[in-house]
């Protein structure tokens, strides 16, 4: 294969969509508290502003990745910029709660486009070239949180400065730059045979969501209650038709057989823990900054600027020399305990803290958890999937960690609340709920580092991003 002249101009718009669709779960974060004033959500329904994204984002990505796969990543790629432009529109100009989530839902389904073809292209332009693609996949990880946390920072200054609409039409020059540039800078890959399993693409969505949100009402409902439990039988019995749908059909949404290589496994269930403790940890120290130490929404978004540069310098130039060094398991593992000790100091917040003892130090102790931690187990759950499943790996890839986000999220509002959170006007309950909530997450980042070490097997100390599972050398 030829090399394509314009393949690091062509990364740049890669990682720019994964910047994005990383930013829209964390640019509104913010603006929550206005948000909630303007809108009228409570404290319990609060965090449907990010889950409607999430759960439509993830719970569609496997779809986005068989469409890439199906009928062209390019083509899906910019489709999916089509629909993120739409539903930006539509989310600025929602004056409901009701229209606010549909809109966060559709500004999702843009998303599980647009991320699985970009990964698909990233591997279409490197694949084939190990010493390059080490180095897009840091870029490309490097955008993941940079996106999160610039968008608590851009947040921050357009609540404080404009209005909180804005961090949605934001996306909408970007959306149209990308739709402009995608033709001429992506490979154009081609149409395969095959056909879509909307079954299980419904059942799959429709059992997340379901599962979302019966952990999201489960205080109020409480958790001994036959309602609890009836809500959660609905996601079991839609994940379980989606299993079953999957395993009987000859042209199935995620092939079940892919799971057979360790590596992929090991590697998405890391992804999931991930995000699982990562994104939760990014919502209450928002919270925190803004409702228990007093900060207002610019001084909140900056406060985050030291984690987003620590990530990038992490991912660009830290992780890759670490891989290459001690190899991918052992990077990820180390990764991922540095993370659960970053969170674990964050959960020693106080309601007299302040943002550079309580804060800054134990934050940044996370952030090079995250860097450590992301791209070992992206570049492993990408490389051990067969070439022509490149749409269906990344999709299962960003699913894991979306879906690990959102259920991260929702377990840990559910803790919050159990110890306090609930109590507006409150500091102390308050710190006492979002400090539950860090020392949770730290233990779901514990639990992924034990994980990892179980079930990640090494490649002679060589990063998975240059020796695929499935490639001849490793067969």
């Amino acid at each position: 294969m030829s090399r394509n002249p314009h393949r690091w101009w062509a990364l740049a718009l890669i990682a720019l969509a994964q910047f994005m669709v990383i930013m829209d779960t964390s640019i509104i974060g913010v603006a929550l508290p206005k948000m909630q004033n303007d809108l009228g959500f409570t404290p319990s329904n609060l965090s449907w502003v990010f889950n409607a994204y999430v759960v439509a984002f993830g719970g569609l990505l496997l779809l986005g990745g068989r469409l890439s796969d199906l009928y062209g990543a390019r083509r899906i790629f910019a489709t999916g910029w089509a629909v993120l432009l739409a539903g930006s529109a539509a989310a600025g100009l929602a004056g409901t709660v009701e229209l606010e989530l549909a809109a966060r839902a559709v500004q999702g389904v843009g998303s599980a486009l647009i991320a699985p073809s970009a990964l698909t292209l990233l591997m279409m332009l490197f694949g084939n070239r190990p010493a390059e693609l080490t180095r897009a996949l840091a870029l490309y990880g490097a955008a993941a949180p940079a996106g999160g946390t610039a968008g608590v920072f851009l947040g921050g200054v357009i609540t404080e400065y404009v209005s909180w609409p804005w961090v949605f039409y934001l996306n909408i020059p970007i959306a149209v730059l990308a739709l402009i540039a995608t033709p001429a800078l992506m490979p154009a890959g081609g149409n395969r045979p095959g056909s879509l399993d909307l079954a299980g693409a419904l059942t799959v969505t429709g059992g997340l969501a379901a599962a979302v949100y019966a952990i999201v009402r489960a205080p109020e409902a409480g958790w001994n209650t036959a309602s609890t439990w009836l809500t959660l039988a609905g996601p079991t019995v839609l994940l379980a038709a989606f299993l079953t749908i999957q395993a009987r059909r000859r042209q199935p949404l995620m092939r079940l057989g892919i799971f057979t290589s360790r590596n992929l496994t090991a590697a998405n269930l890391a992804q999931l823990l991930l995000g699982a403790a990562w994104i939760p940890m990014w919502f209450f120290l928002n919270l925190y900054l803004q409702q228990v130490l007093g900060f207002s929404a610019f001084p909140s978004g900056a406060a985050l600027l030291p984690m987003t540069v620590l990530i990038m310098v992490g991912m660009i130039v830290l992780a890759p020399r670490v891989i290459g060094r001690f190899g991918t398991k052992t990077t990820l593992v180390a990764g991922l305990a540095v993370l659960a000790a970053g969170l674990g100091w964050l959960a020693l917040i106080r309601p007299t803290g302040s943002y550079l003892t309580d804060v800054l130090p134990a934050s940044l102790v996370a952030a090079l958890g995250m860097a450590l931690a992301f791209i070992p187990s992206l570049g492993t759950a990408l490389s051990s999937a067969r070439p022509e499943e490149g749409g269906l790996a990344s999709g299962i890839v960003n699913t894991s960690y979306q879906i690990g986000s959102a259920l991260g999220l929702a377990a840990m509002t559910a803790l919050a609340a159990a110890n306090g959170a609930d109590a507006l006007g409150d500091p102390a309950a308050l710190t006492d709920g979002y400090s539950a909530a860090l020392l949770g997450a730290a233990g779901i980042a514990l639990a992924a580092a034990v994980l990892a070490a179980i079930t990640l097997t090494g490649r002679d100390g060589k990063p998975a991003a240059t020796q695929p599972e499935n490639s001849p050398a490793t067969r």
